[in-house]
């Protein structure tokens, strides 16, 4: 028989160190949505106008303030992101090593596109400040910016959603969680990864793109509630890994 020998500087993980692992990985996924939420779908709506470049350029002029704050948002929401994807590495990869990578892959390829909007952003907010002598080509290009930042967006969701199926495939594999919880995840990624086939594919149904993310939505709230509060079941058991 053979013994395991653990280095002096490593301790076997305990259920209170997955736990507060959990919690932690918990509040950053919930800096993630709502940073997200903020500036996007906040943000973004007061500021852009689709089709109306002279109107998002009046916005943008009129509300600086809000529109560096919708940067500092997105930034922030990079920083969320990338962080959350690896804190759910941290989590399960004594569960399974390879589907734990694809989350901290995928996460960070997300936050990476994210990133490229918040450039955008802020290359918009440089313009908006008269660096181009012509109006209509400060407003075109000012369009130009956030038209691009809104399809980082689009694309990212592609690796969002293929985040959340291993996220969901690790819930049922580890017994951390409900069953339910995971397979709603796996199916919520499922439907984001198609919806942004949908939005390019068929631009005329949005509506339907908009439905297939309402899985991931639901389970993303259930998973971010339950890290933040429960962490994981009290009976989880431990994985054989080191701290």
């Amino acid at each position: 028989m053979t013994a395991t020998i653990i280095p002096s500087d490593q301790q076997p993980i305990t259920r209170d160190d997955l736990a507060r692992t959990a919690r932690t990985t918990g509040l950053l996924y919930l800096g993630l949505a709502i940073t997200g939420m903020l500036g996007f779908l906040v943000v973004r709506s007061v500021l852009f106008v689709d089709g109306d470049p002279s109107a998002t350029l009046a916005h943008l002029i009129d509300n600086q303030g809000l529109a560096r704050l919708g940067l500092v948002l997105e930034l922030a929401l990079v920083l969320f992101q990338a962080l959350c994807a690896l804190w759910f590495f941290r989590l399960f990869r004594g569960v399974d090593s390879f589907a734990a990578g694809c989350i901290a892959v995928f996460g960070v390829v997300n936050a990476v596109a994210i990133m490229g909007s918040a450039a955008m952003l802020a290359t918009a907010l440089e313009v908006a400040d008269g660096s181009l002598q012509n109006p209509e080509s400060t407003a075109s290009f000012v369009q130009f910016a956030y038209l691009m930042s809104g399809n980082l967006w689009g694309v990212g969701a592609l690796f969002f959603g293929l985040w959340l199926i291993p996220m969901g495939w690790l819930v049922v594999r580890s017994g951390w969680m409900p069953v339910l919880l995971g397979r709603l995840l796996m199916i919520g990624g499922l439907g984001y990864v198609l919806s942004a086939f949908v939005v390019y594919a068929a631009p005329g149904a949005q509506a339907a793109a908009d439905l297939l993310t309402v899985p991931a939505t639901v389970g993303e709230l259930w998973i971010v509630g339950y890290l933040c509060v429960l962490g994981v079941r009290r009976t989880a058991s431990v994985p054989a890994v080191t701290v």
